[in-house]
């Protein structure tokens, strides 16, 4: 597919001309766009055709109305047709310079000659091959077209020999008009190839401003969607802490209501035990706020956090805690080892909130692509509409969910219920 130049616009015009390079790289060697004269902006090269063709339509007038001259209808016909075949809209001819471009550029060539040798001759007229010369280097691939100007040469010299005997003077004007059919090819062909440049540019600077668009759009975008990731983590991280220990803290405080009376001692210890949980929550809350300032790499031992997290458990409720652990744990990553001590809070408070036990499981078991740690206890079992569960609930699938895993709160078979954290291991875990 070519081109038909329009003012800084190229659009497919001929199956006989290639599109100038590939993709975005602009090739030299390759034919260029047509320039027509239905332009609606004049470029230089377009004003140069129309002063040409007009200046030597006046003198062509001129000289074929002067009294008495011979074939001054023939002349004028001739000239009248050249004109018209170079100056309409492919449109007016029917298509007929895209469909047949050789046929056109040889009737230009034709009628041309025939105005050259019209008797009286008149070698001026081959001013005209100024005009189809770089007409044809913008109509035809650049090897076709140089060949066109090789043949207007061709004929030049050939009329001029026909007109003239003295071959010194033949080759000296012949020459004159040579050389300007190769500075007018050359111009054009330079004209249109900066055009083409100048076209690429624009295209090139539209797509710049669209891609810095659409980027700016999914810049902001990643930024909602990074404030909301980080609202959600933060909301995960304060009921998974605060709400532990104050669920904790508040059990104990109805517990030290009803023994103060009948056993002062025990209600004393558990005092001293509600007050170290409101030192831990407190402790965890300024953790929590500096991760607002700078987030922190997750260091947490997960074995001995599951022995003191069931031990505090055990102390704040008098409920006992079978604590189940691998002999091998293996070097699971920050984020496994943080989901996986959440769901053991999350699971133990929903036991001392909810589930009216008296013991409880907690159990850590690896196998070779998977971790799960489950809650279980032989309290009343969770409600009918409860597997959705709350907030606390939700925020663990939110976290196994992000690490590929699953969280299931069901019904435990000996009666109770079951809270159940599986999470597949990466491949660089070493199960050793």
């Amino acid at each position: 597919m070519g081109f038909v130049v329009r003012p800084s616009l190229l659009v497919p015009f001929s199956p006989l001309c290639q599109p100038v390079g590939k993709g975005r790289n602009l090739e030299y060697h390759r034919p260029m766009p047509v320039l027509t004269p239905s332009s609606r902006r004049i470029e230089p090269a377009l004003l140069s055709v129309y002063v040409v063709i007009a200046a030597i339509t006046v003198l062509g007038l001129v000289v074929f109305l002067e009294p008495g001259r011979p074939l001054r209808w023939a002349g004028l016909a001739l000239l009248a047709a050249f004109d018209l075949l170079v100056l309409l809209p492919d449109r007016a001819l029917g298509g007929f310079k895209v469909r047949a471009p050789h046929l056109y550029v040889a009737l230009a060539t034709t009628l041309t000659s025939a105005l050259i040798v019209l008797p009286p001759a008149n070698p001026w007229f081959a001013v005209l091959f100024f005009v189809l010369s770089p007409e044809v280097m913008l109509r035809f691939p650049r090897q076709t077209g140089y060949a066109w100007v090789g043949v207007f040469a061709a004929v030049t010299v050939i009329l001029f020999w026909v007109m003239s005997g003295g071959l010194l003077g033949i080759l000296a004007t012949a020459l004159i008009y040579i050389a300007g059919y190769f500075f007018f090819a050359a111009f054009a062909t330079q004209t249109a190839l900066a055009d083409a440049a100048q076209a690429e540019s624009r295209r090139l600077l539209q797509e710049l401003q669209e891609a810095h668009t659409r980027l700016q759009a999914y810049a902001a975008q990643a930024e909602a969607l990074a404030v909301a990731e980080e609202r959600n983590r933060l909301a995960r991280e304060m009921h998974d802490t605060l709400g532990h220990r104050l669920t904790v803290v508040a059990v104990q405080l109805e517990a030290i209501t009803r023994l103060a009376a009948t056993d002062p001692e025990r209600a004393a210890s558990m005092a001293a035990a509600a007050r170290e949980e409101i030192r831990t929550a407190l402790t965890e809350l300024r953790q929590t706020v500096a991760a607002l300032r700078a987030p922190l790499e997750a260091d947490l031992p997960l074995e001995p956090a599951l022995r003191r997290l069931a031990a505090e458990f055990e102390t704040a409720t008098g409920l006992a805690v079978t604590l189940n652990l691998p002999p091998d744990l293996p070097d699971l990553p920050a984020t496994h080892r943080l989901a996986l001590y959440r769901a053991a809070q999350e699971g133990l408070t929903n036991v001392q909130k909810h589930a009216a036990a008296t013991h409880v499981w907690l159990t850590l078991a690896v196998s070779t692509d998977r971790v799960s740690l489950s809650v279980a206890d032989d309290g009343r079992g969770p409600r009918p509409n409860a597997t959705g569960g709350g907030f606390g609930l939700h925020g663990l699938r939110e976290r196994a969910e992000y690490l590929g895993g699953s969280v299931d709160l069901r019904p435990r078979p000996q009666g109770g219920a079951e809270l159940v954290m599986t999470l597949p291991l990466p491949p660089e875990v070493d199960h050793a």
